[in-house]
């Protein structure tokens, strides 16, 4: 017998539900929001949560990584309408077991479940549980637990894995992490940048050279196919391997066999192939800009790495790590971090992801200079500037800020005046701590501040900013 929740706002529905689990031999129990659904998990034990997408209180869907996590990790199985197949999908990806349609058929929904108990009682029966060696993958968010099950999984097997992700997430730390979790791990990891190999040197690159092959082929090469002998080949950017080259790889990638340029005869490499994009192949292949039997090949364990803004309980330990690392490669003291400044990185929406996050550490570190802590005044103006009113404490005379004394008079003004505004408030800020902490050393201020002589020296003067005044 299995304790099973059922989270659905649909009160009839749920009791189908359960009276059909208890034919089963089943223990059910029902709730109707996804707040009952979390705190029911978080206090009681259940081995299948049946979950709704299309909660009164939120989509189904963002519940799910902290049902996974809940002490007794139930396997969830989603419940679906047929206009929520796109959110399903994120579902897979958040480590979902299954989706059942609705409208229900009885026999799909007890062997849905028979197989999700039967996946569960062979989990508990595992011999060694699986320990991952992460080196720089920092965190520990329900969704990049998800995403680091997946690649215990495949790093014990030697199929293909194809790696999707935004840029700026890791792929290439989840792809050394499989290479290093594996059996090859002794051998090499061989990176092959797709989008920054020129098409004319592409195949030379990837195939090696024989010794007079072509105009300066001074002696004989191995390509980085050769190179992976024993070990991992990583296409980072695969999607922007060249349409010609598609072929190609493709009979490598099914024989293990190819012709180095110049060469007599046909070499052999023993390699697995990890692939990372972040572009959409399936789209891709649909206009027919990507061979389907290339993709097929290529996708043999999909891992999708979540982006930073589904990852923010992990921001705080990724700007402490960095912190440590740079103090460590700099041999300089260990800087503090203000809550504030956790704070405000926690609220951005961070389109670039974890290499945004960095950037940005980069810039706090230059701005902070000799400071032993971080504060937001180090942080650049961008990030600033959304909590721009919200710095004020309640009471404070907010004529002062020009966001309100704009919209107080009686015509409201163009968004973009608005916005000129704010950023000139923000601007002149930064620029005056500029010329103070680096005591108006124009070429200084350049390097931390990213512009340009000319660009200085006129915010400057539009700003009437002395380069330098003791406080």
């Amino acid at each position: 017998m299995a304790r099973i929740l059922v989270v659905d706002d649909n009160r009839e529905f749920c009791k189908f539900l359960m009276e059909l689990l208890g034919l089963s031999g089943h223990e059910a129990h029902a709730v109707h929001t996804l707040r009952a659904g979390l705190a029911c998990c978080a206090t009681d034990a259940f081995d299948i949560v049946l979950l709704d997408l299309g909660l009164p209180d939120g989509s189904g869907l963002t519940g799910l990584p902290q049902l996974l996590t809940s002490p007794s990790a139930p396997e969830v199985i989603i419940i679906t309408g047929s206009g929520d197949l796109e959110e399903a999908e994120q579902a897979f990806k958040s480590g979902a077991w299954d989706f059942i349609a609705k409208p229900l058929h009885t026999d799909e929904v007890r062997l849905t479940i028979a197989r999700a108990l039967q996946y569960r009682a062979e989990k508990k029966t595992a011999r060694h549980p699986r320990f991952l060696a992460r080196e720089e993958i920092v965190g520990e968010s329900p969704a990049l637990k998800a995403c680091l099950e997946l690649v215990a999984q495949a790093a014990v097997t030697d199929a293909a894995v194809l790696i999707a992700g935004e840029t700026g997430v890791g792929k290439e730390l989840i792809a050394r992490a499989i290479h290093q979790n594996s059996d090859r791990a002794a051998n090499r990891f061989v990176v092959v940048d797709c989008a920054s190999l020129p098409e004319s040197l592409i195949e030379s690159a990837l195939f090696g050279h024989e010794k007079g092959a072509f105009t300066g082929a001074d002696c004989t090469r191995p390509g980085l196919i050769k190179q992976a002998e024993g070990g991992t080949l990583f296409l980072d950017e695969v999607g922007e391997l060249p349409a010609a080259m598609q072929k190609t790889f493709l009979r490598v990638l099914q024989e293990r066999r190819f012709r180095p340029i110049g060469g007599a005869g046909e070499v052999t490499s023993d390699f697995r192939l990890v692939s990372a994009t972040n572009r959409d192949l399936d789209r891709m292949v649909t206009v027919g800009q990507f061979r389907k039997d290339l993709f097929y090949r290529l996708r043999g364990v999909d891992i999708h790495v979540p982006p930073l803004r589904e990852r923010i309980p992990d921001i705080r330990s990724l700007v402490i790590n960095y912190l440590e690392r740079r103090s460590d490669r700099d041999e300089s003291t260990l800087k503090g971090c203000a809550a504030e400044v956790i704070e405000m990185l926690k609220s951005h929406d961070w389109p670039g992801n974890v290499r945004e996050l960095l950037n940005v550490l980069d810039h706090a570190l230059a701005m902070a200079g000799d400071a032993p802590t971080l504060y937001p005044i180090h942080l650049p103006a961008r990030l600033r500037l959304p909590q721009l009113r919200d710095q004020l404490p309640d009471g404070a005379d907010r004529s002062e800020i020009p966001l309100h004394a704009m919209l107080q008079g009686k015509d409201l003004p163009p968004i973009r005046c608005l916005r000129e505004t704010l950023i000139e408030t923000v601007e002149k800020e930064y620029l005056a701590e500029l010329m103070r902490r680096t005591r108006g050393q124009i070429k200084n201020a350049c390097r931390l501040s990213e512009l340009s002589e000319s660009r200085l020296h006129a915010l400057l003067k539009k700003y009437d900013i002395p380069r330098f005044r003791d406080a």
